[in-house]
């Protein structure tokens, strides 16, 4: 061992001590990333605390016998309020319901939706304002859309519906009272449709036209073209629709209070509107506190199907 080695050992520790450049990528790397967590911190602990606080709460409600009427009795009860909610008359009728509604409202804005952005997508004479007014129904409120259709719309003396059946000769249709859960359904579909045309004229943009070209002159027709070329390139988005759909699709509650008000008897009373009923008309927090961490696990059990079905579009 020379002594130029040995004398060059102290200044390396003098550079590994102040820091240096020639202190180990371990430690540099580690002090780099402390500063940005640190920052995020805040943000991310008072997220956390916003979600898991009322999570906490839910479940401590649904194990107490907690009525708003006799607030100072708080009983442990176990998995009864579970039990009571399971085996309300409305539980299975409403599950259907909520199934049925976030099934219609699904194909029908993607079937629809898909139309609509082809027809669109190509340029003619005012297509801008078309473009706004298709997607300016996403804008309006759940509780005014439901007004605007159950009062101009669906109204069986003076709505749009009625005067067209006079029209042509026919009886006009009470929908709110004979189609509830269709009628509901129409509503939803209609202020959720402009979201999903707007995603897909999104993506249409990127769709490459040399290879439609190239398919049209090989001798594929429209049907041809769209089957093998534009639905698979709306794979994705239509993935993307339908999981953002899903998620607040089983929450809809503001256009079955406003217009059928979950009747007539059950046939409209979706899960989050039987939670509505037991919290607020019977003044059960508990019963009501059950059924909400129900409708986490029913969110779950289809987000679980559904990204089995279409997940291989978001690889």
């Amino acid at each position: 061992m020379n002594s130029a080695s040995v004398a060059a050992r102290p200044d390396e520790a003098v550079h590994i001590a102040a820091g240096a450049p020639n202190a180990p990528a371990a430690a540099r790397t580690g002090s780099h990333r402390l500063l940005p967590r640190a920052l995020m911190a805040p943000a991310v602990i008072t997220l956390f605390l916003w979600m898991i606080v009322p999570l906490v709460m839910t479940l401590y409600f649904s194990t107490v016998h907690y009525n708003l009427m006799q607030p100072g009795d708080k009983a442990f009860v176990g998995l009864a309020n579970f039990e009571y909610f399971v085996t309300d008359p409305d539980f299975g009728a409403s599950v259907v319901n909520t199934l049925l509604l976030l099934g219609a409202v699904i194909v029908i804005t993607v079937v629809f939706g898909v139309g609509l952005a082809l027809l669109v997508n190509e340029p003619f004479p005012g297509r801008g304002i078309v473009r706004v007014l298709l997607i300016s129904p996403f804008f309006v409120m759940p509780t005014a859309n439901a007004l605007l259709w159950k009062h101009m719309m669906m109204n069986p003396i003076y709505g749009v519906l009625a005067q067209v059946a006079l029209f042509f000769g026919l009886q006009p249709v009470d929908w709110l009272t004979d189609h509830p859960l269709f009628s509901v359904i129409l509503m939803v579909a209609w202020q959720w449709l402009p979201f999903a045309c707007l995603i897909f004229i999104t993506s249409l943009q990127s769709l490459d036209r040399d290879q439609m070209e190239a398919a049209g002159m090989d001798g594929a027709n429209a049907l041809q073209k769209f089957w093998f070329l534009t639905l698979p390139h709306l794979g994705r988005p239509i993935a993307v629709v339908v999981m953002i759909e899903m998620i607040f699709l089983m929450s809809v509650f503001a256009e079955i209070f406003t217009t059928t008000g979950g009747g007539p008897g059950n046939e409209s009373t979706n899960v989050a509107f039987l939670i509505f009923k037991q919290a607020l008309m019977n003044f059960d927090v508990g019963v009501a506190s059950a059924g909400a961490l129900f409708a986490v696990v029913l969110a779950n059990i289809a987000a679980v199907f559904l990204i089995r079905m279409i997940g291989k579009n978001l690889d």
